[in-house]
């Protein structure tokens, strides 16, 4: 029977250098990740040294992340193996960010998956040789702006680099008697007239479906699913073992530590199909645990490294959105100012999002495959140092003690809803596989 051990961290956000750090509850963790077959990280840096190439975007999701290229090399001392590149800064640095980021994998020769010269190229499958077998892994991005993804080669044009996308189509049900008023006040305003599907009414861009089961409703674009699903068949021929890994945002309405249902959807048929293992990460904190057939669903592992307030430098851009001097401000001025938001009308205000405990945790799941099913599933909790200086936050430690109870707590908490239950002892998660 085949076997295979996997390690799973959900985003790495990482500047600065870890093998100069020894503390026993940091080593226990790198000796964790060294000692599987395999272990998995999202890269959610640009990698490149501020060539002429690498021009700012005028959209990024928050930090326009970038690091040294050396910093790779920190991640592969950590012991991992493959990683993911299909996140929402993948393309903070337009084309020459995102074709330098692999250079410098393609130069170590790392494995990794989610982004590339077409589209072709972004969905497939990255792989990886082990003693117990071939690993291939498919990376997929659904928060992203559009311009970001990947584009289809044709016989006659070549294809667009960019990352691997899974679009999502979404709708709100809605009561009959709301709709009424939303025509009502498509009358009012003097809408232009536009195209009625006889199934759904369109306002504003938005679709809306008459139901009593209010509220948003997603799932996920069919092309970009059948696109995914072919890549995770292909690599159940050519693999022994598949993980599929999704970068996102979304969840649902009300309560973002639930994942928005065109990711349940999605996860449950990429396990249906041939994956191995789901690996969810972007939203930056903890969602649940599910296991579908005996294989995990991990719905988000949150951070793993997050340092994300140590980047060099920030474009005029990131000065202006907190109202800063775009010319002559430093970039410890513009993350201070950040953690308030106050500036600029139409950014949330308050606040950064991690002055939230939460962004601060998260585990570190431990899989020991037997057939193509798990045998051993150990959750480590650990703590990314929220409390400490800049310079040190950010970085991720074992927790022990009433820490390590409280934040399995929370993931038992949140995995519930999928009927997964778990125990704790000596501080790590067991999880009960039927």
């Amino acid at each position: 029977m085949k076997e295979f051990s996997l390690i799973a961290t959900g985003d790495s956000l990482i500047t600065m250098k870890q093998r100069v750090h020894s503390e026993p509850e940091f080593t226990r963790l790198v000796n964790l990740i060294r000692e599987v077959d395999c272990a998995f990280a999202n890269l959610e840096m640009n990698l490149h040294n501020y060539e002429e190439n690498c021009y700012p975007a005028a959209e990024c999701g928050g930090t326009y992340t970038r690091a040294h290229p050396s910093i790779l090399k920190e991640l592969l001392w950590m012991g991992f193996d493959v990683f993911s590149t299909a996140n929402n800064h993948s393309m903070d640095y337009m084309y020459g960010g995102l074709i330098n980021t692999i250079k410098h994998l393609n130069e170590l020769e790392v494995p990794y998956a989610g982004t590339g010269m077409n589209l072709a190229d972004a969905r497939a499958p990255g792989y990886m040789e082990t003693s117990n077998g071939r690993v291939g892994l498919i990376s997929a991005c659904s928060t992203f702006s559009n311009f970001g993804r990947a584009g289809d080669q044709r016989r006659d044009m070549h294809g667009r680099p960019g990352l691997n996308p899974l679009r999502y189509q979404k709708w709100y049900e809605a009561k009959t008697e709301t709709i009424k008023k939303l025509k009502e006040i498509e009358a009012e305003l003097n809408l232009s007239p536009v195209r009625q599907a006889p199934d759904s009414y369109h306002l504003m861009n938005t679709k809306y479906i008459e139901g009593n089961d209010v509220g948003l409703h997603t799932q996920p674009h069919l092309q970009d699913m059948e696109g995914n699903l072919e890549a995770i068949r292909d690599a159940s021929r050519q693999a022994d073992w598949v993980l599929f890994t999704l970068h996102a945002h979304e969840g649902h309405p009300g309560d973002s530590e639930r994942p928005a249902e065109f990711i349940e959807a999605f996860a449950r048929i990429a396990i249906d199909e041939g994956a191995h293992c789901f690996i969810g990460h972007g939203h930056h904190a903890m969602r649940g645990i599910e296991i579908r057939k005996g294989r995990p669903i991990f719905y988000s592992l949150g951070n793993f490294i997050f340092q994300n307030e140590t980047v060099e430098k920030m474009p005029s851009d990131f000065y202006e959105r907190y109202g800063l001097d775009q010319y002559s401000g430093v970039v410890s001025e513009a993350y201070d100012e950040r953690q308030t938001a106050q500036s600029t009308p139409g950014w949330p205000k308050g606040a950064w999002f991690t002055m939230d405990e939460k962004y601060w945790m998260s585990v570190v799941p431990r899989m020991e495959f037997k057939g193509d099913k798990l045998d051993e599933l150990l959750l480590y909790p650990i703590v990314l140092g929220m409390d400490e200086s800049r310079s040190q936050r950010g970085r991720p430690k074992m927790a022990s003690g009433e820490m390590a109870e409280k934040i399995l707590g929370i993931i038992a908490k949140l995995s519930k809803p999928y009927g997964t239950q778990m125990e704790i002892v000596d501080d790590v998660g067991v999880v009960w596989l039927k």
